[in-house]
């Protein structure tokens, strides 16, 4: 016959659904509220110690189940915005720990002793914690698709946007997208290693020699964490963000506009 120590089966409980509780508030993006947590985990542990009692055990039913689990994400998200997405993002966690545990024990948790039932419970906080950081990362970096047509070339990127990116145009106050040599190479063909050796104002001074720029490129003085310079830009004639033509842009020219999936910045 099974023993089950209802005090250690409480401490495992209390920690788990706080952890629980805990991944759910970080994964909707909320204001930590703790002592919240730690009581909706209180009432988690007391009811699964209670399921275990012979008087009580009506409570294992999958419908009080479901009765404590809304009662505790009413304890620990009932003060937000937004209770009903935050319940059902707390199912939504609870189920794939109960998916994730089903799969680290082999198909049988119950087999597991309450100390290997904690390990792997830690293990999937881990797994999840990854997870939602990886999942809100993604999320953050929002990517626009950005063609360029000038002179009956044309040139398609992907831009990062950028809300931190305040440089205008100190004359017309236009909007500027910094794209990388390479990005426009569809428009600057032989000259696009130009733009990754030369200076802006020696750039400048060549563009009457390039057909596609000649009397149209400028510099535009701009100010970053690295200190203040120049950067060489010109008008195109036509520009797209997402499909959506825009007219108020100017396209500036940097090799450092590099990164993990995108060649410009917005």
């Amino acid at each position: 016959m099974d023993i089950l120590y209802l005090d250690l089966w409480f401490i495992l409980n209390l920690l788990c659904d706080y952890l629980l509780c805990l991944l759910t508030a970080r994964a909707a993006g909320l204001c930590l509220r703790r002592l919240r947590y730690a009581l909706a985990a209180l009432a988690g542990a007391v009811y699964a110690c209670a399921a275990y009692l012979p008087a009580l055990r009506f409570l294992a039913y999958p419908g009080w189940k479901l009765l404590a689990g809304g009662l505790m994400a009413w304890i620990a998200f009932g003060a937000e915005a937004h209770p009903l997405r935050c319940t059902l993002l707390f199912f939504a966690v609870s189920a794939f720990f109960g998916g994730a545990l089903l799969a680290l024990s082999g198909g049988r948790p119950l087999c597991l002793s309450l100390q290997e039932l904690l390990l792997a419970f830690l293990l999937c906080y881990g797994l999840g914690t990854l997870l939602f950081r990886f999942r809100s990362l993604l999320q953050s970096r929002q990517f626009r698709a950005v063609r360029v047509e000038h002179c009956g070339r044309f040139a398609s990127f992907q831009a990062l946007l950028d809300t931190g990116n305040g440089l205008r145009d100190p004359v017309s106050g236009a909007r500027v997208v910094i794209a990388s040599p390479r990005a426009l190479s569809g428009i600057l063909r032989e000259n696009t290693a130009l733009f990754d050796t030369l200076a802006p104002v020696e750039l400048q001074e060549l563009s009457a020699q390039i057909p596609v720029l000649s009397g149209r490129l400028r510099l535009l003085p701009f100010s970053a964490v690295g200190g203040k310079g120049l950067l060489p830009a010109f008008r195109p004639e036509r520009l797209f963000i997402d499909g959506r033509e825009e007219r108020d842009y100017l396209i500036a020219v940097s090799p450092q506009t590099v990164g993990d999936g995108f060649d410009a910045i917005i």
